[in-house]
């Protein structure tokens, strides 16, 4: 019995040329068509390959579902200070309350009162508990984020990242996802 398997449903994972993923969260993953195309011009090493087939009148090959760069991307130094990454850091959960609905950002120092947009001064808050704290101090609602909010390193966004594995993992993914984790006596 044969079991068509869709293209659309093999992504490749993309490694930097050491093997580590360029991003967990969001994993780094590129389409079947972009996978091709940067073996066809010779940007990445197959590291490791579906079952699947693809094939034109003159060309035939099976899909990567591993790719590494050839060249070396330099990871960012210092993450972008955007929303995604300040519930990143903050593991998706309200830092007043722990709840993962609704979810916004708060500065804890208000903007009304000195208060800065920074990754110092900015945390995740689902709506209700933005909404309660409003324009006021920590000590004068007796609101305190569970975490301090500070300036995360990229690799506190990548273990962060870790904790949130996309729907799907193929097998041929694993060892690369997980690898350089400290390994338990």
């Amino acid at each position: 019995m044969t079991i068509h398997v869709s293209p659309e449903s093999c992504p490749a994972l993309v490694l930097n040329a050491d093997f580590r993923p360029l991003s967990y969260y969001p994993l780094s993953l590129w389409s079947w068509q972009d996978a091709i195309k940067a073996v066809c011009l010779d940007r990445v090493n197959i590291v490791s390959e579906y079952d699947r087939v693809i094939k034109s009148p003159s060309f035939e090959m099976r899909l990567p579902s591993v790719v590494s760069l050839k060249d070396y991307i330099r990871p960012a130094r210092h993450p972008a200070f955007t929303r995604f990454n300040v519930f990143l850091r903050d593991h998706f959960q309200c830092q007043y309350c722990g709840s993962r609905d609704d979810l916004t950002f708060d500065h804890v120092i208000p903007r009304s009162k000195g208060g800065r947009t920074t990754w110092e001064n900015v945390v995740a808050a689902c709506a209700p508990c933005n909404l309660r704290k409003a324009n006021r101090m920590p000590s004068e609602i007796k609101m305190f984020p569970h975490q301090a909010p500070y300036q995360p390193s990229v690799h506190d966004l990548h273990n962060a990242g870790r904790a949130f594995p996309p729907n799907y993992l193929h097998r041929s993914w694993l060892d690369f996802l997980y690898w350089d984790i400290e390994l338990e006596p």
